[in-house]
This record gives C-alpha cells, structure tokens and sequence, in this order.
C-alpha cells in the first residue's frame, strides 16, 4: 500500500512539472501582425473585434471560408491563380481563429459565423458572389447558401463539415480532447507546437509537403492571444448545431474531397449528394486540405466551374 502511495505521488509530482514545463504564453497580437500581415491585408471593426481580411484581384468575386484552427492563407495558392484567372479573391480570418481571434461573447456556432460572414460582406459592398469553404468553413458556406440564396451564385465546398460519422474520424486528436472542459483549460495554457506538427500530419496525407512555413503558421496562430481558448469554444458547440437540411442549397455546387481525409471521412460525401445541381471531384492521396495539398489541381477544377 505505501508503495502505491509513493507511486501516485510520484506520478502526479511529475505531472506537475510536466504542466509547468510545457505552459507557454500567448504571442501578442502585433507580433503576428509584423509577422503575417501583407499590403494586402485590410482591418475592419465587427462585433467588437478587429477583422483581418484581404480583397486581391479584380473581376467576379469568390469568397473563401478556412477552417477549424486554419487562417486565411490556407487559400494562398488558390489566390494566386484565381487573381491571374480574373476573379476578385475575398478571404477573412473567422472568429475564433488568425488575427481576427476570440469573440467577447464566446459564440462560436454555425448561425453566428452566417449571420457574421453575411454582414462583413455587406460592409465591404459585396452582394452576389461565388462562396468556397474548406472543413468548418464549408459548413458555414453551405449553410449560408441555404439561408441567403439570393446572394450565392456558385458554391465551392472542399471536404465540408456538416455531418459527422465518429466512428470514422480517427485523426487529430485535440478535437477529442478539448471537448472535456478540464483538458481545454488545460489546453488553454500550454505550448501547442507538438499538438499542431500531429495535427497537421493528420490533416495532410503526404506529410512531406508539410513545410516548416506552413507549421509556422499554424503554431503562431494557435499562440495568437485567445485562440486556443476559443478554438476549445468552437469545439464544444459542434454537436450542439440544429440540423438543416442541404438539400435546400440551390446554387450549383463543387464538392472537392480528398480521398484520404483523416478528420471528416470521405463517407460523409454521401450527404452532399442531396444538392440537385452538384459536380464531385475526388482526390486520390490527398487529405483534409485539396487547397493546401494538391493546390494547382484543386483550383483548376474550381476555375473551370466558375467559367
């Protein structure tokens, strides 16, 4: 017995240290803005928050939606060849996560991030326009298409969130972890770099095409003040979202989706079936991330729909 005492106090002494040793504080807000803004990038107020978004291009416009834990330049490569293709690129860090960063109210759900993509758009003069989304931002692109019709002429949707099979999403981890609220607090304290160089190994299929640009970039924003407790936030509302049916998008739409997807399974394309006007490209060794992955690939077949 005296020796299982010892142990349990030697195992949570070590615990401890570990905890101490592994907290790090948040890198300032201007830090990442020296590090991450370009000429670009643009800030507009919103819902108390200072907005960080970048208009480039000149023609029709596309509006593109990161996801869960992503920033704008998630659609880097796409920019490029959509602005020498003529479109006008509209790119935004959401709530939650890049510059933008936390929201005061911590509401992170699916009917915020419509009503809030809806009113950026309306105070940068934008009123019809072509709408693309990776992961949570392609559940926040089609849902917004289900709700504002009139305003979505095409819809881009690579490997959308939405539907959910658990059974089936065996990667990244942290997703399953900050859903307990001891562990995101936890989470809210500590140095993300191991989690986010798992992650993205995890989002990507080839990890060689992981640069240490991109986990950079990644781990910088996870260390923005605030986001790794919002991201917990976004985390925890996911299976409380009202269901809406996607059968109700009307305008024609895209589905991209990497074959080899770790964190929302190919399976779940079956649901996008429902849309009447749908094209379906799917990508062989490619993961959750076509535009960062395959980005000529991917971005030619979305320019091709456009036109």
């Amino acid at each position: 017995m005296k020796k299982l005492i010892k142990f349990v106090v030697i195992l949570i002494c070590l615990l401890i240290v570990t905890f101490f040793i592994l907290q790090k504080k948040s890198i300032p807000l201007e830090t990442l803005k020296e590090r991450y803004t370009t000429t670009a990038s643009q800030f507009l107020e919103l819902d108390g928050m200072q907005v960080h978004y970048r208009i480039e291009g000149k023609g029709k416009p596309i509006v593109l939606i990161h996801g869960t834990g992503s920033a704008l330049q998630t659609w880097d490569e796409w920019t490029k060849q959509l602005v020498l293709d003529s479109f006008k690129v509209i790119r935004l860090d959401m709530p939650a996560f890049g510059l933008t960063g936390p929201r005061a109210d911590k509401d992170y759900s699916i009917k915020m991030y419509v009503d809030f993509l809806d009113r950026f758009l309306q105070k940068i003069g934008v009123d019809t326009f072509a709408l693309g989304g990776n992961s949570l931002g392609g559940e926040i692109a089609w849902k917004y298409a289900v709700a504002h019709p009139e305003k979505v002429s095409k819809l881009i949707l690579v490997d959308p969130a939405g539907f959910y099979a658990p059974e089936k999403q065996n990667g990244a981890i942290i997703f399953k972890l900050v859903k307990n609220k001891w562990l995101a607090d936890l989470f809210s304290k500590l140095d993300t770099k191991i989690i986010v160089d798992a992650t993205l190994k995890d989002v990507y299929e080839d990890d060689s095409k992981i640069t240490d640009k991109m986990k950079n970039l990644y781990y910088d924003m996870s260390m923005r003040e605030g986001n790794r407790e919002s991201f917990s936030a976004r985390v925890q509302q996911i299976e409380k979202e009202p269901k809406v049916d996607v059968a109700k998008v009307e305008a024609p739409t895209l589905i991209q989706w990497g074959k080899e997807d770790k964190l929302i399974d190919i399976s779940m394309l079956e649901n996008f079936k429902k849309i009447p006007n749908h094209l379906i490209k799917i990508y062989e060794h490619c993961g959750h991330v076509p535009q960062e992955e395959i980005p000529i690939v991917s971005v030619n077949d979305v320019i091709h729909f456009l036109k």
